[in-house]
């Protein structure tokens, strides 16, 4: 019987991204430039909470945002109304970005001169929480609605995150069953390191810890980046 090799396809791909993805941090770094993967299903807020955040950073930093999604321009229009550059990465079908594709839109965006920059991943809980994109930090958005049970069903994502925002708080007298304490014992039993914010992008409720979270981050990474 003839030999034959198997290849094992999947960790390979993930092995490569993963070598590109620590090659554009480097890349990023050495920039000052950084960027934050901002990740959650459809529906749980992103684009109305990256545009708070937008609001309250943008006096004090220059900031950029890549919006990714299967087709449409939407978010990215809307991102523009807070005054910031934005551009719009098509997957072309592919429900996730990985670090290749990010180091696209970054060379078309162009980043030299930006604090921050916020990718907004495509949305679902799956695919974007298995390629790295080189980001300096990873951010997640579950939404009171989608229930506190999703750090059970989709363990990966809450396992890769450095913060989880809570978002939607101003809808718990209406979603009464969503348990704020069990969600939160749920994410740090799969990640103890996580931050967790119990926020309201709609009325602003819960913003400034996040905020603050966010500008120290930025504030450490360029010192690092100085040394």
């Amino acid at each position: 019987m003839k030999e034959y090799k198997v290849i094992e396809v999947k960790r390979s791909i993930f092995e490569d991204n993963n070598a590109d993805a620590d090659r554009l941090r480097d890349e990023l770094k050495k920039e000052g430039t950084f960027l934050l993967n901002l990740m959650s299903s459809p529906g749980a807020g992103k684009t109305t909470t990256l545009r708070r955040t937008i609001s309250m950073l943008k006096e004090e930093m220059n900031i950029g945002v890549m919006e990714a999604d299967i087709d449409s321009e939407v978010d990215a229009q809307a991102i523009l109304q807070e005054g910031v550059r934005a551009i719009q990465i098509h997957t072309g079908g592919m429900c996730h970005l990985d670090a290749d594709m990010t180091r696209q839109g970054i060379r078309e965006f162009g980043t030299k001169d930006l604090d921050l920059v916020v990718l907004e991943n495509v949305g679902n809980l799956v695919c974007p929480a298995e390629f790295d994109t080189g980001s300096t930090k990873n951010a997640m958005i579950l939404s009171v609605p989608e229930g506190d049970d999703k750090p059970l069903k989709y363990p990966l994502m809450f396992t890769i995150c450095d913060v989880v925002l809570i978002n939607k708080c101003d809808t718990l007298c209406v979603f009464d069953e969503f348990d704020t304490e069990a969600v939160k014992e749920r994410i740090l039993k799969l990640n103890p390191k996580a931050e967790i914010f119990y926020l309201s992008a709609k009325t602003g409720e819960g913003f400034d810890g996040w905020i603050d979270w966010l500008r120290r981050q930025i504030k450490e990474y360029k010192i690092q980046g100085e040394k």
